[in-house]
């Protein structure tokens, strides 16, 4: 089932270090792969990434490991 939670929640993440168009790729299967996030978009020109997830099984400290374990570093977003 690939629809959003009722829990769900959308969290911006500010990211830094996107050098080409396959970065989107290799953040946006390493979040998507975390339990509890339903979706995630990664916009390459603002270097932003928006992560559609339940904050009870993949909070935003899990978000930012992910993105990490990618190679990259991002910090919760204010906007």
């Amino acid at each position: 089932m690939t629809s959003t939670t009722p829990t769900s929640t959308r969290t911006t993440l500010r990211a830094e270090g996107f050098a080409c168009p396959s970065c989107v790729t290799k953040i946006e299967k390493q979040v998507g792969r975390l339990e509890g996030v339903d979706a995630v978009k990664v916009h390459f020109a603002s270097q932003r990434i928006e992560v559609d997830h339940d904050p009870k099984t993949a909070d935003v400290a899990a978000l930012v490991a992910a993105v990490a374990k990618a190679g990259y570093t991002s910090t919760p977003a204010a906007f």
